[in-house]
């Protein structure tokens, strides 16, 4: 288990001070992001806290799963490692 979370189901609206706000009442919030659209500036509807422990990580995963947020049930579970990027296969003949 790590320390940092992904939150996803975030609605449109709501900014990282929000969410900050939101984990800071299950430990110390080291960081907090929305991601946007590059082209856009649009929430992509989720984001990634950090906690300053795996513990607080886990009460937070505890407590807010599921929760209401901005009338939407959000979704709080650890992050997962980005995959390589490449993702193609070579094609060989």
């Amino acid at each position: 288990m790590g320390k940092k979370l992904y939150v996803g189901n975030l609605g449109y609206s709501v900014t990282s001070a929000q969410i900050e706000q939101l984990f800071s009442q299950h430990g110390t919030v080291e960081s907090a992001t929305v991601i946007e659209d590059r082209g856009s500036g649009r929430s992509k509807g989720f984001g990634f806290v950090e906690m300053s422990s795996e513990d607080e990580a886990k009460a937070a995963i505890t407590a807010l799963n599921g929760q209401t947020l901005d009338g939407r049930a959000i979704t709080v579970n650890e992050a997962k490692p980005r995959p390589a990027a490449g993702g193609r296969r070579e094609r060989r003949w």
